[in-house]
């Protein structure tokens, strides 16, 4: 499997009484399908995979399977701090045929890179399907760096790795000394970098409630060759990007995807949500983001 274009990792939407709300979910799926974002990804962090149940991570990736069947790529994430869990969560991807998982770090265990390596060998042997690595040491605790890579050099099905250290050396290093794995941009206001260092994909939150931005983003930068046309479009999405770091990631996507008409119910504490000004200025930026996009490439951005 090769990971190409957009990827957004979805939201899970909640009832008023808390619980996961299905049939919310399903329109959510239904939304990013007919947004022609090119996959979709369960269980990552943005869908508050950590406050979830192992129960209700697993119907969750059944229900996104029986929703998108095989219209779109469905990535099943499969972070948890215990191998044994990761594996379950593996397996269950399996299960249900879902065409990759996504793989990260065990969280706030601080292992070794020789331990994150046994680590993904072991969910590799359960499921055998194509992995995405997912590289995000702020919340992992933990880097993958170079010792990792050469210890998993003999896995065939690491295909790809969700880069979200922040730090360019790390996508230097991937793209000049791991070319078989493919990068996929995990640091959203550096996406035009690593479209410049050859990444075909990136997985973006923010592509809930602005896919085409997104998109238009991508086909700019890596299908037309266009990097002056991709600086014009990454300048105007910089406003979203910054409100997004503001220390309310998850709060703000859901927002965003509330102010599209989606029904998402809030966050699982201990978040909260954004309070009115907050949602305000987000829906002001996403106004000013939808206008300057459509200027650049002289079309309209809805949906």
């Amino acid at each position: 499997m090769l990971f190409n274009g957009i990827y957004t990792p979805a939201i899970t939407p909640l009832t008023p009484e808390g619980d996961i709300d299905h049939a919310a979910f399903a329109d959510v799926l239904e939304h990013l399908i007919a947004s022609k974002v090119h996959g979709i990804i369960i269980g990552g962090s943005t869908g508050e995979y950590y406050a979830q149940t192992m129960q209700e991570r697993f119907d969750l990736a059944a229900r996104a399977k029986d929703v998108v069947g095989n219209r779109l790529p469905l990535v099943i994430g499969t972070g948890a701090t215990r191998t044994e869990d990761a594996i379950a969560y593996a397996k269950a991807a399996k299960d249900i045929k879902a065409d990759a998982i996504l793989v990260t770090t065990p969280p706030y265990a601080l292992p070794t890179q020789q331990e994150i390596a046994t680590h993904v060998k072991a969910i590799d042997k359960a499921a055998g399907l194509p992995i995405m690595l997912y590289n995000y040491p702020a919340r992992m605790g933990v880097c993958m760096t170079d010792e990792f890579f050469d210890a998993v050099a003999d896995v065939t099905n690491i295909v790809a790795i969700k880069e979200s250290s922040g730090e360019m050396a790390r996508v230097h290093s991937l793209a000049r000394n791991y070319p078989s794995v493919g990068l996929s941009c995990g640091w959203d206001d550096q996406a035009l970098e690593f479209f410049a260092w050859g990444a075909k994909s990136w997985v973006c939150a923010g592509s809930n409630f602005v896919p085409a931005e997104h998109v238009a983003l991508y086909e700019a930068c890596v299908v037309e060759g266009n990097f002056d046309k991709g600086r014009r479009i990454m300048s105007a999405m910089l406003p979203l990007m910054d409100f997004l770091e503001g220390g309310k990631f998850v709060q703000a996507i859901k927002a965003g995807t509330a102010l599209i008409g989606l029904k998402t119910g809030g966050v699982r504490a201990p978040l909260q949500p954004l309070d009115d000004a907050e949602t305000e200025s987000l829906r002001a930026i996403i106004a000013a983001l939808k206008s300057d996009v459509a200027a650049v490439t002289g079309q309209s951005t809805h949906g």
